[in-house]
């Protein structure tokens, strides 16, 4: 993790003391105190080419508080210094305006430097919270997906759909968070539950102790679900031959718990001389940072063009670059994006993405819903509260 971005991690931790030196140390301080305070950028900088010299993606389960303590500390040292540094500049620059406003020898106060202050324990706030309490809470969220298109015979369906579970997060102090995400799903007694990726964090052994809780989902007509980018191994530093040994292996563990997991694959839901397809393409990324084996072709073949269709695919972004210009899919359910953890009085600075990232979003006769998921790589989530999500489907006339 550390590994892919060592540069902008090493300018994250290093360019705010920088500033700090060059501001209120070099001309007003000894060299002692100038040291004193450079000692957390030069452990930070330890810390991080230490942790960019582990192997894997993230350290092993046994290791993983390594890199959250890490993160951890980015959040309570280097964020709040970055925040304060921001607002300093941007309080010399008014007060430079005002100084000239007023003229030369009216003094201003920099206000930035007050706002930068009253920012910390705000700052602090948002990581505590988010670490110890945002991270365990959960909601059960009802939504309703009407269309003509959906048969009769499905009309008052009900699915329970989650997402990223990320069950390497989870360990003995924790593992209540998991169960009652599980005992949630079952207390709403659905049709059908969908899974749409990232079960693991990067490896098959995560899932093992989570085995027994993971089994226990039931629904009518069973649990269905898909491969995330964090269910390749891609994450590892292993060669070739283990990687396809590894997601074979996570392959093996989702099927040994009763899914049925779909990999550009489809299978048909009946009742009563009606159905509706339920198709699983495999996670399709950007073929850079995330994989990208996606195969809409494969995973549609066969199905006909009157059909109802349920598509499931981990990664949103793949609805505009895939599956709408193909155009038979009428509902699609992602995750991926977790609504990045992280939300502000209902403000979610992924928006500015403009890409689709949370909630319902429409082209056409064409649906897609993103959930924010129920976990995370990391056990942070601070306004993005882990959800699962009740959609009915309600038949509409045409």
């Amino acid at each position: 993790m550390i590994a892919r971005d060592i540069i902008l991690f090493l300018l994250l931790n290093i360019l705010p003391f920088i500033y700090l030196d060059w501001r209120y140390l070099h001309k007003k301080s000894s060299w002692g105190k100038r040291l004193l305070c450079w000692l957390p950028c030069v452990a930070m900088t330890a810390y991080t080419v230490y942790l960019a010299m582990q192997p894997n993606f993230i350290p092993d389960n046994d290791r993983i508080f390594i890199l959250y303590g890490y993160l951890f500390l980015i959040g309570f040292i280097i964020a709040p210094i970055w925040i304060y540094c921001l607002c300093s500049i941007g309080g010399r620059g008014c007060s430079s305006l005002v100084r000239r406003f007023k003229g030369k020898n009216r003094a201003s106060r920099n206000y930035g430097n007050i706002l930068g202050l009253l920012s910390i324990p705000v700052v602090w706030f948002i990581l505590i919270w988010g670490s110890f309490v945002g991270f365990n809470e959960l909601e059960v969220n009802h939504t309703t997906y009407e269309s003509e298109d959906i048969p009769a015979a499905f009309d008052g369906y009900r699915i329970v759909l989650f997402s990223d579970a990320h069950v390497g997060s989870y360990m003995k102090h924790n593992e209540w968070v998991l169960q009652r995400a599980i005992d949630s799903i079952n207390a709403q007694q659905p049709d059908m539950i969908i899974f749409t990726g990232d079960l693991q964090n990067i490896q098959p052994k995560d899932i093992y102790p989570h085995m027994d809780v993971l089994s226990s989902l039931k629904a009518k007509d069973g649990v269905y679900s898909v491969l995330g980018n964090h269910d390749y191994a891609e994450y590892l530093d292993y060669d070739e031959a283990m990687k396809v040994a590894n997601t074979r292996e996570t392959i093996s563990l989702e099927r040994q718990l009763g899914w049925n997991l779909l990999l550009n694959e489809h299978c048909k839901i009946e009742r009563d001389n009606s159905h509706f397809i339920v198709a699983g393409m495999e996670n399709d990324g950007d073929g850079k940072r995330f994989p990208q084996k996606g195969d809409l072709k494969k995973t549609l073949d066969g199905v006909e063009d009157k059909d109802f269709i349920l598509m499931l695919e981990h990664d949103p972004s793949a609805w505009r670059r895939k599956i709408i210009p193909d155009g038979r899919a009428q509902l699609t359910l992602s995750g991926h994006t977790h609504k990045m953890q992280f939300s502000l009085f209902g403000w979610c600075p992924m928006s500015l993405s403009g890409k689709e990232f949370n909630g319902w979003y429409k082209e056409g006769r064409q649906s897609l819903f993103v959930t924010a998921g129920v976990g995370g790589l990391i056990p942070f989530r601070f306004g993005a509260t882990g959800e699962i999500v009740v959609i009915t489907l309600r038949k509409t006339k045409g």
